[in-house]
């Protein structure tokens, strides 16, 4: 794992709540919680722990919005059940008509063999 990672995961550990999406702030922050001698380090460990906050909030609002979508399709789901109810008998109708069909096409077929044997006779 890079250093930049390892040490910012390590930081986030212990005081996660106290980073935002400021670099500025966290890096003030950064300077409270621990000792980084290298200015280049420690704006390194900042900007990750930044980026890091801000991808988990993007994150956050996706799953926000996925969720009110879900229950948004529950609530349409629960309004339409009567519609659903109307079109049952109509879809009970149609097998109906589809087993008539079904039994015309057996006879037919047993109908092929028995006319090739007369023939054969």
């Amino acid at each position: 794992m890079d250093r930049i990672k390892r040490l910012s995961y390590e930081v986030l550990e212990t005081h996660k709540s106290k980073f935002g999406e400021d670099f500025a702030d966290n890096k003030k922050i950064l300077d409270q919680v621990s000792i980084v001698r290298s200015k280049g380090l420690k704006n390194e460990i900042a900007g990750y722990i930044t980026n890091y906050i801000k991808k988990e909030i993007r994150e956050e609002k996706v799953k926000q919005a996925q969720a009110e979508a879900s229950k948004a399709q529950e609530l349409q789901a629960q309004a339409e059940p009567e519609p659903v109810e109307e079109a049952t008998p109509e879809t009970t109708e149609t097998p109906e008509v589809e087993a008539p069909v079904e039994t015309t096409e057996a006879p037919a077929a047993e109908a092929t063999p028995e006319t090739t044997e007369e023939k054969s006779e």
